[in-house]
């Protein structure tokens, strides 16, 4: 069952984040939810992936949108094992 939510957010980040979920056709709710899942269970099974961009309203540090993780993690362990 579903349940309604009021939450107090910076402008600026809901914006984006409208902007994001129509580009994704996903209701930002949905994204929402999402998170909060992916934040009370190890994310098994769960077929929506928590995108950069939604991390990085988390912590307020902007992520690009179209970074590819596997390369940026390949070069960290590169680095790191040098």
């Amino acid at each position: 069952m579903d349940t309604k939510l009021t939450l107090k957010l910076n402008k600026d980040i809901i914006e984006e984040a409208k902007k994001y979920a129509s580009q994704k056709k996903i209701s930002l709710s949905k994204i929402v939810e999402s998170y909060l899942q992916s934040l009370m269970s190890d994310n098994k099974g769960h077929d929506l992936e928590i995108s950069p961009f939604v991390k990085s309203m988390s912590t307020g540090t902007k992520i690009p949108t179209d970074i590819d993780i596997k390369e940026k993690y390949t070069e960290q362990l590169l680095k790191k094992y040098k």
